[in-house]
């Protein structure tokens, strides 16, 4: 699989999957998978293309899709980890942050990460050991330590459980009144790929899913930050995990503040 692996395959693929399943009319088709969790056609046709082109590509490789049962994958073999569109309720509203996201988990970790901006098309990429680049130029995370200098991305996800989004609250109230600012996009692929391009110092949510987050650890990883959980444990690349990641100083800092008292 590594000898294989080449990541402007991918970016082609991105770019046939978004001419091929983006458009205003799939974005309206719209059904609800619970409370302020919505899928659109858009996103299952995006899956079921990029899905049937990379076992085209690379057919011994497991798949792992947002839009899917993934309980029969063996997370000790190769496999893909995928979200379609991540900020699907951007695309709903049109608010142009949205992109795709998609991991190649090899040996337990990623090997290979790539995040694709459906709007600007602005490709995010890395493979280990190789460095983290955006559109062909290399990429770095900030080098602010400084608190009162230092962006945080924010996500919220899963917000409209109460318990959880009065937890969110608190955090980002937290972060706030420490740090310059917080940003949220809606997309947290794309908010890890800013933190891992030097945009932003850091990105923490709670509960975020391995499709959201296991390209962007890479990515963060190669461009020189780290990428943990809020406790400072491996992720796991398998279920939702509390991720905290960007430059090292400044995550020592955002886990000191959250897990203090």
């Amino acid at each position: 699989m590594k000898e294989s692996f080449d990541l402007g395959k991918i970016r082609e693929l991105f770019y046939e999957a978004k001419a091929s399943c983006l458009s205003r009319q799939n974005a309206a088709d719209i059904h609800e998978k619970g409370r302020c969790n919505f899928v659109t056609k858009a996103d299952t046709d995006m899956q079921q293309f990029i899905r049937k082109r990379l076992k085209m590509l690379w057919p011994s490789v497991q798949f792992m899709g947002e839009e899917q049962d993934n309980s029969g994958i063996d997370i000790h073999g190769d496999f893909w980890i995928l979200d379609p569109i991540d900020g699907t309720s951007n695309l709903i509203h049109d608010f142009h942050r949205s992109c795709v996201s998609l991991a190649l988990c090899i040996d337990g970790a990623p090997y290979a990460g790539a995040i694709f901006d459906l709007y600007t098309e602005e490709f995010f990429y890395a493979e280990r050991g190789k460095g983290a680049y955006a559109n062909g130029s290399p990429i770095h995370v900030s080098p602010i330590e400084e608190a009162e200098n230092s962006l945080i991305c924010v996500g919220t996800s899963p917000y409209y459980k109460e318990e959880l989004g009065t937890r969110n609250m608190d955090d980002m109230r937290k972060i706030f009144f420490t740090f310059e600012d917080i940003r949220r996009t809606g997309s947290a692929a794309l908010d890890i790929a800013y933190t891992a391009a030097g945009r932003a110092e850091a990105f923490f949510e709670r509960r975020l899913q391995p499709w959201d987050y296991a390209a962007g650890a890479l990515i963060t990883k190669e461009s020189g930050g780290t990428a943990e959980t809020l406790s400072g444990e491996p992720l796991s690349f398998t279920h939702a995990e509390d991720v905290l990641l960007g430059n090292g100083a400044v995550v020592k800092k955002i886990r000191e503040l959250l897990l203090k008292g």
